[in-house]
């Protein structure tokens, strides 16, 4: 066949790439793999396993140790022995071990592409040429930032024993991205590999062992859901970080609440692949062939939900039908093929229930010609067009190789349409026009934006929801932060506590909503050193949040510069009042410094372009959360109340206050400072009453995004509601030692990716 034949075909003889490198490491085990614990691989205590199937054959490839609760026991004793050395090791300690790891996955980098495909049944041309040299670049990176822990995260500590749960997509490299971080920062790891793709997670214990890297510092511990239940409950872990569904981050959320374990979620998406009019076409179809149907399609960032613009649409699904009857699925190890095996019956029965509910909504189902391989777990290429924004298909992940498609015919509504889904994760935008790209990136809500590109990923760059697609960051410098703690003082040792006094006042304090002083729906009221303040309920509750709702999209597009002034004329104003608040001086001081801080910092605390790579420029953005519910702490009543409330709207929140409920009256004072202040309505909403009823009820709520918390017997309830849509919740014992602490936790970090050249 001449060259000119093979590329009008595009027909391809198969390439193998040989398994025996797998098998052998495989022989040299027994086909039995055990648990690695304290350094050395040890049998599972109940003598129990499981086996581990070969998706693209069905066939068994080793049996697995299932741990028990006294395996997770032994793995988290392990670690915690081992932490207070590693981190007491200086930082260019810990980068050599890093280092050494990285180099040593170089160097068994075909062992590993191979072990992986085996156990997952992704084509061996991801594995080889994405999974591992991204996993050796994480420990590179992070290699890095252990040299330089001291100079770029001052005053920050390790947290202690990270629990560490992953899925079965990435299996390795989701482990880089979890113990790659923790390990630089100081901290020991106890990871649980997802039931499915263990393999790889055993032999990279191997790697650790031939480095050298200290006893107990890594520890996998392979099983069931079990495992991962005893390890995330275990009381001696200080932080959980989660890859996986949404509904598991949500019964981990709940699991956890009240336990003081940092958390942090990477969740499900339904991502949006948003293609305008004026993109360039063939560029796209090639960008969405990578958005969905890498990886089978089983990624959480998939470009799952196609969204063209109607000008355009015919053409370009005509395209796409076209390319999708040249893609190749087959043997994940020849390198020929584009898809490879989905991971388990289970999951292609939950593919084809789906698609199957998608055709009996309405969609029109589009496959190519050819049929799969009746070996293993396969399922074709799919295509569902005229999808409503309402369908299942349109909402619920399905995470498999099926692209929904819908259509658009405004900028407006491609941003309302990818907007529409409970999910944040990632977004894909296809324009030439560089100023239409950039607007769209910032006004959809998702925490990676792919710019006429799709699914970049680095070590560099941080990756991470928004919404019920968790929360955290994994990558970049902002996802250290998720495995190391400040230091902090109390608010007891700042401020002297002074008494609340009645200034002669002889009302009762209303609430204060959309701008306005408001009588409380219940008509209710409760008293004070003698003062009558505002009962809020339920109905008031709900009112703060729509005003606040209302408000936050103005606010947040407002210039920095102007939130700063809107600030520093909040402090002239209260500075003016000075004598009717009954606190002490020192705890006024210290509100103003707190007001003046955050104006300072609103233009100032901004994103940066991270060095990435690839030719292109990769920054990000610091968004506000949306609505933040502050839970004020009872000491401190004017200091708790101003010093978060400036540092969540210097950064383009809007929030509803709960003040103390044994010191009001500095709460209901401020109103008159507000109002003087040109503080937008709805930007700042204060309800007195009862601490336990109203955070109830602004933790329940779905229109609160955030929610910071101050009263140590409030944290559980607080952090268990919080699940059902999963808001960000901070549960402030102590305050930080700097501004931005706060401010981080006022933002979430958007990863905007735009390639340059031709």
């Amino acid at each position: 066949m001449s060259i000119t034949e093979i590329f009008e075909t595009m027909e391809y003889g198969p390439a193998p790439e040989g398994a025996d490198p797998g098998f052998q490491w495989l022989d040299g085990h027994q086909r039995q793999m055990k648990l690695f614990i304290g350094g050395e691989f040890s049998a599972p205590s109940s003598g129990q396993y499981f086996e581990s199937l070969n998706p693209a054959t069905g066939a068994p490839l080793a049996k697995i140790a299932q741990a028990n609760g006294e395996d997770v026991n032994k793995a988290v004793a392990a670690a915690k022995e081992a932490q207070i050395e590693w981190a007491g090791l200086a930082g260019n300690r810990r980068a050599r071990y890093l280092y050494a790891i990285a180099r040593q996955i170089q160097k068994h980098s075909r062992l590993f592409a191979v072990l992986e495909t085996l156990d997952n049944g992704k084509p061996i041309r991801e594995t080889r040429d994405i999974d591992i040299p991204l996993v050796a670049r994480h420990f590179y990176h992070h290699a890095g930032w252990a040299q330089t822990m001291e100079a770029e995260l001052p005053g920050y500590e390790p947290l202690g024993v990270c629990g560490q749960i992953i899925p079965w997509n990435f299996p390795l490299l989701m482990l880089a991205w979890k113990i790659a971080p923790a390990l630089a920062m100081g901290n020991t790891v106890v990871l649980k590999p997802a039931e499915f793709t263990s393999l790889t997670a055993l032999l990279f214990a191997e790697i650790c062992h031939q480095v050298g890297l200290p006893r107990g510092v890594v520890n996998i511990v392979t099983g069931d859901g079990e495992t991962g239940r005893l390890l995330v409950e275990h009381p001696d872990i200080q932080k959980v970080a989660f890859t996986g569904s949404t509904e598991v981050g949500r019964i981990i959320r709940e699991s956890t609440a009240g336990s003081g374990k940092k958390l942090s979620l990477e969740l499900g998406g339904k991502s949006p692949f948003i293609v305008f009019e004026d993109a360039d076409i063939d560029s796209a179809i090639e960008g969405l062939v990578d958005a969905i149907w890498f990886n089978q399609g089983q990624v959480c960032c998939a470009g799952s939900r196609l969204l063209v613009q109607e000008s355009i649409s015919k053409r370009f699904h005509e395209k796409l039908r076209v390319r999708m009857q040249t893609l190749r699925i087959g043997d994940p190890l020849d390198k020929a093929v584009d898809i490879g095996a989905i991971i388990a019956p289970v999951q292609l029965d939950r593919i084809s229930e789906l698609v199957q509910k998608g055709v009996e909504e309405g969609a029109t189902l589009f496959q190519p010609e050819w049929t799969c391989p009746r070996e293993g777990w396969f399922y074709p290429p799919t295509l569902l067009t005229e999808v409503t924004p309402s369908s299942t298909v349109a909402q619920v992940e399905i995470f498999g190789p099926v692209l929904v498609s819908m259509t658009f015919r405004t900028n407006a509504e491609a941003v309302a349409l990818a907007n529409n889904t409970p999910y944040g994760l990632a977004a894909s935008v296809w324009t030439e026009n560089l100023s239409l790209a950039h607007d769209v990136a910032a006004k959809i809500k998702a925490g990676t934006i792919w710019i006429n590109c799709t699914n970049q990923f680095d070590a560099a760059a941080g990756f991470g929801g928004y919404r019920e697609s968790g929360y955290g960051r994994e990558g970049g410098k902002e996802g250290l932060y998720e495995y190391v703690k400040p230091a902090g003082m109390a608010l007891q040792s700042i401020v002297a506590i002074e008494p609340s006094k009645n200034a002669g006042l002889d009302k009762t304090h209303k609430l204060y909503i959309g701008g306005k002083q408001t009588r409380p729906d219940g008509g209710y009221s409760f008293t004070v050193d003698g003062i009558e303040f505002a009962q809020g309920n339920r109905k008031d509750i709900r009112n703060a949040v729509e005003a606040a709702t209302g408000a936050a999209s103005s606010w947040a597009n407002q210039s920095a510069h102007l939130r700063a002034q809107v600030l520093y004329y909040l402090a002239e104003n209260l500075e003016l009042a000075r004598e009717e608040f009954p606190v002490s001086n020192e705890e006024f001081a210290i509100t103003l410094d707190a007001i003046f801080t955050y104006a300072g910092m609103a233009d100032k605390f901004d994103g940066q372009v991270h060095s990435v790579p690839y030719r292109g420029l990769t920054y990000t953005r610091n968004e506000p959360v949306g609505v933040i519910a502050l839970i004020c702490p009872s000491e401190a009543p004017l200091l708790g109340l101003v010093a978060p409330l400036a540092a969540a709207i210097s950064m383009g929140n809007s929030v509803i206050a709960v003040p103390s409920s044994s010191a009001p009256l500095s709460a209901a004072l401020i109103y008159r400072v507000l109002d003087a202040s040109d503080v937008p309505a709805g930007v700042v909403n204060i309800v007195t009453g009862d601490p336990a009823e109203l955070a109830a009820t602004l933790a329940d709520h779905a229109g609160v995004d955030g929610c910071w918390n101050f009263q140590q017997d409030l944290i559980a309830d607080v952090e268990r509601r919080s699940a059902s849509n999963l808001k960000q919740v901070w549960s402030v014992t102590s305050l930080p030692f700097g501004a931005k602490e706060w401010l981080r936790h006022a933002t979430q970090v958007k990863n905007v990716w735009v390639p340059m050249g031709d």
